[in-house]
């Protein structure tokens, strides 16, 4: 086996997977450095996800048309230009184009073009083995983010991660001369500009929706830019994603029809196993990247925990995914995936619940760490499972095709978990707040007109404290300034616990969606399938 490669394309994974984990942990920091909100924070996070997610597709065919070697090395150059960038941002904009755009670019090239590579550079148990260390690579990358972002952002600044991955990624390029060209299939496709601004246009509205709900209101207008016939713009941009969703699918169909290249052949939809894996990603990658974003926020903004005290008491998931990804990878050779997956979804079910349990004024450290690490161990036997199963689907000459719709379905379940749980957990936070104000009799109802009027704007998750400043500067006398930040501290809690909860539940038709997956032991990179294009 080429360890020299091995280790360049594990350092790869491990890049790709660092960003999300480092960023939760410094949301604080973030708001603090430019002067902004959680909300746009959390925007920052579900676009660079979605920008992976929306073009993902487009960098799987890029590296069927001109070489994966080649387009994984030029990928990590543009993820190398936004770290660099993102190092340096002295705005949110520039961090939104360093990061969540420039990086989200390059990771989008580098990843599929890194499962064809595998492919085409190992054969046999090697192969096996090589997608098993990939896999427990994102682990590492999971398990290692919260506490070196928290380490960082706390004793020196977030920003040494991203000049740390420029360095990591100029050492990844020196390992490329020891990675082979897969050999070509055929001829060279050629690109699908519209079908690619289809999707990509298709997911990013989707997302922007549930995204701004919060502040535009899911359908009864708050900040709407726009009111269509007295409803808020959400439902029409979520609308409007998904007729771009199927104009895409149906703009497939046509060029297969005619003979040309689509940018994703439909047929690989057919496969059972395949649907049943992407599906199950996008449901695994929202629920914990969900969680990830509330459960700092709980820690930071209600508790005024740092980053690394932050990234601390997140450690338990981190350990457990990281751990059990690995012992669910030797369970592969013994069991189906079916039954260790749904295994897995119980045990995320019950921690969910049990952080639910958690959120209370004051932290019980040692019932936190636990669900936290029991979190850890249901995501990880997912984890151990579904890449196994993607790839096991198809065949060689769809490897490159189903890898990119492997990451697609990750990244925007990453992407979607942010926006829908922050969606939830600033709706849920302005409804309590407002019943909590609205029902206490120490407020007067001039303060409580006030407080309605505030709110109507919509809001954002921040301290009590910044409350109680507003309040003063407001002219609310003390004794309803603190009826208000009573008020709002209650809200917050309730808020947390109903975004925890809908995490909880999302695991139950996740349950449901994973009776397709293979009833039978899977060997690693098989090709089970049919190729989904002529070749």
């Amino acid at each position: 086996m080429n360890l020299k490669l091995l280790m360049t394309l594990a350092a790869a994974q491990f890049l790709m997977v660092l960003d999300q984990a480092v960023m939760n942990v410094s949301i604080s920091q973030l708001v603090a450095d430019f002067d902004t909100t959680v909300t746009t924070i959390q925007a920052i996070i579900a676009f660079y996800a979605l920008v992976m997610a929306g073009l993902m597709l487009i960098g799987g065919k890029l590296g069927d048309i001109h070489g994966r070697k080649r387009i994984f090395k030029i990928g990590l150059v543009v993820y190398a230009a936004g770290s660099a960038l993102t190092a340096a941002s002295w705005n949110v904009a520039s961090l939104a184009l360093g990061w969540s755009v420039l990086e989200g670019i390059g990771a989008a090239m580098v990843l599929p073009a890194m499962v064809a590579l595998v492919a085409g550079n190992f054969e046999g148990k090697n192969r096996a083995v090589a997608y098993g260390v990939l896999g427990g690579m994102a682990g590492v990358g999971i398990a290692v983010g919260p506490i070196l972002g928290g380490w960082m952002t706390t004793d020196f600044t977030w920003r040494y991660v991203f000049v740390g991955e420029v360095v990591v990624a100029a050492g990844i390029l020196i390992g490329t001369r020891w990675m082979l060209e897969p050999p070509a299939e055929g001829r060279r496709p050629r690109l699908d500009l519209v079908g690619g601004a289809l999707s990509a246009l298709g997911l990013a509205m989707i997302v922007l929706g549930v995204l701004e709900a919060s502040t535009w209101g899911w359908l009864k207008p708050m900040n709407s830019p726009v009111e269509v016939f007295g409803f808020s713009l959400t439902p029409f941009v979520i609308i409007g994603g998904l007729i771009l969703l199927g104009l895409f699918v149906s703009w497939q169909r046509h060029r297969e029809e005619r003979g040309e290249d689509p940018l994703v052949h439909l047929a690989l939809f057919r496969i059972v196993p395949l649907r049943s894996g992407l599906s199950m990603m996008l449901a695994q990658n929202l629920i914990l990247m969900g969680i990830f974003f509330t459960i700092p926020l709980y820690l930071q903004v209600v508790l005024g925990f740092d980053a690394l005290e932050t990234g601390v008491r997140m450690l338990p998931t981190s350990v457990g995914l990281f751990a059990t990804s690995l012992v669910g990878s030797a369970l592969a050779s013994r069991f189906a995936p079916r039954p260790l997956v749904r295994i897995g979804l119980v045990i995320v079910f019950v921690a969910a619940l049990l952080l639910v349990g958690t959120i209370e004024p004051s932290l019980d450290n040692a019932d936190f760490l636990v669900a936290m690490g029991v979190l850890g161990v249901g995501m990880g036997l997912i984890v151990s499972q579904l890449g196994n199963v993607a790839q096991s689907a198809v065949g060689d000459s769809d490897r490159s095709e189903a890898g990119g719709l492997q990451y697609t379905a990750q990244q925007l379940g990453s992407s979607l978990g942010t926006a829908v749980l922050g969606a939830i957990l600033i709706t849920g936070l302005l409804t309590a707040f407002s019943d909590n104000v609205a029902g206490h009799a120490e407020i007067s109802q001039q303060t409580k007109a006030q407080v309605e009027q505030r709110l109507s704007s919509g809001g954002s998750f921040v301290p009590a404290d910044q409350v109680r400043q507003a309040a003063e500067q407001a002219g609310v006398d003390e004794e309803e300034t603190t009826a208000i930040v009573d008020g709002y501290e209650d809200a917050q809690l309730q808020s947390l616990k109903l975004a925890l909860l809908i995490a909880a539940l999302l695991a139950i038709p996740s349950f449901w969606s994973a009776r397709n997956l293979p009833g039978r032991v899977l060997g690693a990179g098989e090709g089970e399938a049919e190729p989904a294009q002529s070749t």
